[in-house]
């Protein structure tokens, strides 16, 4: 069932805003699915994954032969000389030398279907695999460190919401206490106990207790927007559960964690292994290749072995053959190249476990200022709550005075101001808390801590 409050905040607006409002009434859960569902940079995030998961089956496929069929077509004359000569940037010249420069050109062809396997390799493509799963899992442990940490931010901003619309609904209640004053005060003028400043007076203390009203409801707007675009929504979300902010906690301390499944380790782990992965592959790449491979090709010409010329014949194949042979490659100058990059990976390698470190020690810290946290935002819950009692009561008390003539209008709207303060901070002080939890949850790394004491 909505608070009362909300009602408050509903009627605060037009009539066509509120049908808006109603249309994103949103539960705290289904603002944490919709942002993992439509929050643009995770799914930049959850997409990056994938391909990184597909990257794996790319990596396998490799290990499967090459296969390439072609065919070409061309005209050209057949002018020739035997001899030695660097190929680069000149066409190829084949066959026996010709009598003479003749320029009558005629066509020639040639098509062949190619086999090229590297069947050993010892074990460089599984390293190559490896360090495609490896990159893969990096990629999803990302993902899942960004999910988490939005995860933290909507429901903080969640959070926000509730304290803000608590906001309005006080300063609303502080508006009508000033109002029924300022009517009081008047018929207290016209019995002549107090004096008809008093109404003036009210009168101010109206028009702040409105400005605080439109600060605070401009506060709200803000903070709607701003969880509007944690969940990808482009209307003003109004939270609907808020009965948990009603009383603090009932967590009293929570035990350390190891931390070992926070997602902030377990991305450090992934770029550890990843490291790892990549020097292994390093140590790979300077060990020899076997390679088998096999063609079938066929050539024609239009150039007759009498000296005639055919122009057109060379459209067809004339002459078949196929090979097929075995190949050990030796990269005798990548040792050098792999030898300093391994030495640069094993540095990477260090970095890397330093990192995990580091998390490790940023956590701990993390872990033991949650729980400090923790403790002193109940602890000042506690307080505010008594300093609350005493602020309803002393108002209750000096209204009845001031109905009576006893006191002035000084000490009751001071005595109004501390009540509104004892409010704000009460409300303040239990958004603390739940501050504190959400906190801990995501120092543990497990947001469930703050999800499972709401209900």
């Amino acid at each position: 069932m909505m608070k009362w409050y909300y009602f408050t905040f509903l009627v605060l607006f037009n009539i066509p805003a509120i049908a808006q409002i109603q249309d994103t009434l949103i539960h705290i859960n289904d603002a944490i699915t919709l942002a993992g569902n439509g929050y643009h940079l995770l799914q930049a995030r959850r997409y990056e994954a994938d391909a990184a998961a597909t990257g794996v089956n790319v990596a396998r496929y490799q290990k499967m032969p090459v296969i390439d069929a072609t065919y070409q077509a061309g005209m050209a004359t057949a002018n020739n000389l035997i001899g030695v000569f660097n190929p680069y940037g000149i066409m190829p010249m084949t066959g026996p030398p010709s009598s003479g420069n003749r320029y009558d050109p005629a066509t020639s062809s040639a098509a062949g279907l190619l086999l090229n396997w590297q069947a050993i390799t010892f074990g460089e493509k599984n390293a190559q695999i490896n360090v495609a799963a490896a990159d893969a899992k990096s990629k999803n442990a990302i993902y899942q460190k960004e999910l988490f940490n939005h995860t933290v931010n909507v429901i903080s901003a969640y959070l926000d919401v509730l304290l803000a619309a608590d906001e309005v609904a006080i300063h609303q209640s502080n508006i009508n206490r000033v109002t029924a004053n300022l009517k009081q005060s008047k018929v207290l003028a016209g019995t002549g106990i107090k004096a008809g400043v008093d109404s003036i007076l009210f009168l101010s203390e109206l028009s702040k207790a409105r400005v605080g009203l439109m600060n605070a409801q401009k506060d709200l707007e803000i903070k709607q927007w701003l969880l509007a675009r944690l969940i990808a929504i482009n209307k003003l979300p109004v939270p609907i559960d808020s009965n948990f902010l009603q009383h603090i906690p009932s967590i009293t301390n929570f035990p350390d964690t190891a931390f070992s499944s926070h997602p902030l380790v377990v991305y450090a782990q992934s770029q550890y292994l990843l490291s790892q992965s990549k020097e292994k592959l390093l140590r790979k790449s300077y060990l020899p290749r076997i390679t088998f491979w096999g063609a079938g090709f066929a050539r024609g010409t239009g150039f007759q072995t009498d000296g005639t010329i055919k122009t057109w014949d060379g459209l067809g194949l004339s002459r078949y053959n196929y090979s097929a042979g075995v190949q050990l490659a030796i990269p005798i100058m990548k040792y050098g190249e792999a030898k300093r990059q391994i030495r640069q990976q094993d540095l990477l390698i260090k970095a890397a476990e330093e990192n995990i470190a580091d998390n490790q020690s940023y956590l701990n810290t993390q872990q033991q200022i949650a729980a400090t946290t923790y403790q002193h935002s109940v602890i000042v819950a506690t307080e505010t709550l008594t300093q609350l009692k005493a602020g309803q009561k002393a108002f209750s008390a000096m209204q009845i005075r001031y109905n009576t003539g006893l006191v002035n209008f000084a000490d009751l709207i001071q005595t109004q101001y501390n009540l509104l303060q004892a409010e704000l901070e009460m409300k303040q002080s239990s958004w603390n808390v739940w501050k504190a939890l959400l906190l801990t949850a995501a120092v543990k790394g497990d947001i469930n801590i703050f999800l499972h004491d709401i209900k």
